[in-house]
């Protein structure tokens, strides 16, 4: 019988412990660069000595405690001891700044934070300069001589374990009401200043009961996930973190974005949790090798492409493979898919979720023809991340499923998203005018995003209100859908459409430069640099016929005039990408407005 009532996920950690003991929970990394093990037991200890520490340091039941730090085991360490003692943790990026960092502490009311590294303690420092009231800083990396008012994890582990109040940590957290608020989510937003955004505890559980609703058998079993994406974020921290300790399997944390590929091959997960950036950049890695592979693997290869789309029908609705296209396909699987899935550690993947952002049907389908079930969602940080979800027995490249057990999803007259159930935010903090604004008097979450539902609920998201081009002429276009066709060509890396208050749309592009430098040596294109390439003439007239090709069966208003291509591909550290990997379109338009008004001659 569970110790604890499953109302807060501290809760269902302590049931789950209690039931897995010492079968290994996590997997990381250590200074040795050997994967080392942590089971339930050893995590729960250090999350109830943690827990005990903060009790004894005056930390009370809705006090806000900071978390800023990269994707780590102690993460999960410091957030389960935070919220199984009733406080309200307040995760900050890891890649925000130390003014970012302040402004997330003072508007949240933090009165602790902990720091991941040396980087992320001198920044939280600099912000405590100017925040009177933020007490002590516990630094998860194990440093000698720690300044005043910090103190290392190691430490903090010890003097609660050397307490005698260790009853305090299960009378705290079974005083934990569901209704009480367990998180504020600051959102990345590429303008003003991030909302607080209020998950309370009946959020989390009502969400990872959701998601398992949705095909419990499929689910189920000894699985292994792998960590890469911020737990900042809702995507990683409700998929990725909450879900796997509801359903008793391990994580494996990646070392970085940069060494996934290596983190695939050696953990060789069986569920992935991504952004379809990953699922992007895996596709058009896998393109450009092929472009530059001999003739008769290229040959392989496409043969095996054309198996691929024609085993989605059997993929997609469940059905098994028959006749002589089930022979076909085995045989494709044995010469070309499980290599392939072997070279990139996917070879056990079971299902790969892809959230925060519509994933392009091409990169979807890519994945789904040589067997890999791809199943996409649909929610925000205000609804806890899963409104909606794929069915792994139908699916639908394009779609991100229906509506998750007791939720309404349906679209407002003017096409508006709008989301109702038990998973949808409190609140904004202390913004009772925005969060006015968000929700409804009936009680639905406006996402901005907008929609339509076909006849089996799967809902398909074709763009975003304020992301919205108005042309000179008066046309409304969806940037997104445009977008997602044009990466669909294998030289086309990134995209953001242009065309805001403007006569036509136009496009700045980011090449495929693998792909594009193997096309050009096929030509006897001379270039040493990227600079070379995107000015040359016989490089822009293939863009043109890829964007032509790519946007054919949009109507005359939405095509491509005019395009510009960059040499430096967008990212997080140089300012055009979300932490989640979204392209910032102010900051597109800020940063390359010479590049833009070149597109839009003066007349």
């Amino acid at each position: 019988m569970a110790q604890f009532a499953e109302t807060s996920m501290g809760a269902i950690f302590q049931n789950r412990a209690r039931l897995y003991k010492d079968k290994t929970l996590v997997r990381f990394k250590n200074k040795h660069g050997l994967w080392e093990d942590i089971s339930w037991n050893t995590l729960n200890e250090m999350v109830r000595d943690l827990g005990i520490f903060l009790i004894n340091k005056g930390v009370q039941p809705s006090d806000k405690v900071a978390l800023f730090s990269p994707n780590r085991y102690e993460w999960w360490v410091a957030d389960l001891a935070i919220i199984s003692v009733g406080a309200v943790n307040v995760p900050i990026y890891a890649t925000n700044s130390a003014e970012e960092c302040r402004y997330i502490i003072d508007n949240s009311d933090a009165k602790k934070c902990f720091a991941g590294t040396k980087e992320h303690l001198e920044k939280t420092l600099k912000a405590k300069e100017k925040l009177p009231d933020l007490g002590d800083i516990v630094i998860l990396d194990d440093i000698e001589k720690p300044p005043t008012g910090v103190i290392t994890l190691k430490e903090a582990l010890k003097q609660g374990k050397a307490a005698t109040n260790k009853d305090e940590f299960d009378k705290r957290l079974k005083l934990i009401n569901i209704e009480d608020v367990a998180t504020i989510v600051y959102t990345s937003g590429t303008t003003g200043n991030p909302k607080g955004v209020m998950v309370t505890h009946k959020n989390f559980v009502s969400n990872v009961n959701q998601v398992q609703s949705v095909d419990p058998d499929f689910f189920s079993g000894d699985h292994t996930f792998l960590s890469f994406l911020p737990l900042a974020h809702g995507l990683e921290r409700t998929l990725g973190y909450y879900y796997p300790i509801f359903l008793g399997h391990n994580v494996a944390f990646a070392e970085s974005v940069d060494k996934l590929l290596e983190n695939f091959q050696e953990i060789r997960p069986t569920f992935l949790i991504s952004v379809p950036r990953i699922y992007e950049k895996v596709h058009s890695g896998v393109t450009a090798k092929v472009a530059v592979a001999p003739p008769l693997k290229k040959a392989m290869f496409n043969w095996a492409m054309r198996v691929a789309r024609g085993n989605l029908p059997y993929i997609c609705q469940n059905k098994p493979r028959k006749g002589l296209f089930a022979v076909k396909y085995n045989l494709a699987d044995k010469l070309v898919f499980s290599k392939l899935k072997v070279s990139l550690g996917l070879d056990k993947l079971h299902a790969a979720i892809s959230g925060g952002a519509p994933l392009s049907a091409s990169d979807a389908e890519f994945f789904l023809g040589m067997g890999i079930k791809v199943l996409e969602g649909f929610g925000l940080t205000e609804t806890t991340v899963v409104s909606t979800a794929t069915k792994p027995t139908l699916i639908k490249p394009g779609t991100v499923g229906p509506a998750v057990k007791d939720t309404i999803v349906k679209i407002g007259p003017d096409g508006e998203i709008l989301i109702k159930g038990p998973q949808v935010m409190k609140g904004y903090y202390k913004n009772e005018a925005a969060t006015k604004d968000a929700i409804t008097e009936d009680g639905f979450f406006q996402t901005g995003d907008i929609g339509e539902i076909d006849g089996d609920g799967y809902l398909k998201i074709t763009g975003r209100i304020k992301d919205i081009i108005v042309t000179s002429g008066g046309k409304n276009i969806s940037p997104q859908n445009i977008e997602n066709s044009l990466m669909a060509s294998a030289f086309i890396e990134q995209v953001a459409v242009i065309g805001d208050n403007r006569k036509y749309l136009s496009a700045l592009i980011v090449p495929s430069f693998i792909a594009l430098q193997s096309w050009a040596r096929e030509k006897n294109i001379t270039f040493s640099i990227p600079k070379d390439l995107i000015s040359n003439a016989e490089v822009l007239k293939l863009m043109e016929q890829e964007i032509a090709e790519q946007t054919k069966d949009y109507a005359r208003v939405a095509q491509i005039r005019k395009f510009k291509l960059l040499e430096k591909e967008w990212s997080q550290a140089t300012g055009e990408l979300t932490p989640t990997m979204k392209v910032k379109r102010k900051v597109i338009n800020q940063k390359y407005s010479n590049e833009i008004d070149s597109l839009y001659p003066a007349e």
